[in-house]
């Protein structure tokens, strides 16, 4: 009877170990659950075309991405406290890759577009644009869009320099490279008589690489509005507005203007 009651009271205390341990468990387990559930903010994938000088282009000196739209988006992010990634690539599939899902954000000088933002959302817009004709240094014949009658022109394909090419009337060709540099290259090469692209690149060329080569000429054409596209729906077009709104207020806006264009803007761009 003593060795029964020693076993019935050791097994008394036994359940009461488990009884307490089990009454825990659900505590830790918990709380083990929740760190599993865990997840770090999703890293947004920047997709960006980075021919595009001075808006965005590979320092091949540091191998480092930079231009006025790196430096506005890295601005913006940081103010969100987005954590980014930025993806090189071709410009005309930037807007596919939104619509697939592939990135989360295009800034890659893109104009805003009643045909683009039937794919796309488009934040407020950052920068006023146009178009400019540029030609050989030494072409005395070549003084506006207007001569180009006879001519060929190249472009960037899938642009709106390139949809504006094709309607200018008398343009004998219109030759579309995948990059800007191409279209320039067939103009120094003497395969084009001009090369019709957005204002800010053309002016940024002819005073550095195309200097003493090209010219710009004419006045600047179909006024243009840049915008950071999303895709459809996206909840983030609402804050990088905010954002962008501040930047403008702040003088920040500005200051980045006149780094890559060595002089503040002379008017921001309406929303």
């Amino acid at each position: 009877m003593k060795i029964l009651g020693k076993i019935g009271l050791s097994v008394t205390i036994l359940a009461l170990v488990i009884g307490l341990a089990a009454c825990g468990a659900p505590e830790n387990s918990g709380g083990d659950a929740e760190k599993k559930g865990e997840t770090a903010p999703k890293k947004l994938i920047v997709g960006c075309d980075t021919s595009f000088v001075p808006f965005e282009f590979l320092n091949e000196k540091t191998g480092e991405y930079e231009g006025f739209d790196i430096d506005m988006w890295d601005t913006i992010a940081k103010e969100l406290e987005l954590e980014y990634e930025l993806q090189p690539m071709d410009f005309n599939g930037l807007i596919p890759a939104l619509q697939s899902g592939t990135i989360d954000v295009a800034i890659a000088g893109m104009t805003i577009k009643e045909t683009r933002k039937e794919k796309v959302d488009f934040a407020r817009p950052y920068y006023d644009a146009g178009l400019l004709v540029l030609v050989m240094a030494d072409d005395e014949e070549i003084k506006s869009v207007d001569d180009l009658g006879g001519k060929v022109v190249a472009t960037k394909t899938g642009t709106t320099s390139y949809d504006y090419s094709v309607e200018v009337e008398g343009v004998k060709e219109v030759k579309p490279f995948p990059n800007i540099d191409g279209a320039y290259l067939e103009l120094i090469n003497g395969g084009a008589d001009a090369v019709i692209f957005d204002s800010p690149n053309v002016l940024y060329f002819a005073a550095n690489k195309g200097k003493g080569k090209v010219k710009p000429v004419g006045d600047i054409l179909e006024g243009q509005q840049y915008g950071i596209a999303f895709p459809k729906g996206s909840e983030l077009v609402e804050d990088v507005n905010t954002v962008l709104e501040g930047m403008m207020e702040s003088g920040k806006y500005a200051e980045i203007y006149e780094k890559w264009f060595g002089q503040k803007p002379k008017k921001l761009p309406s929303a």
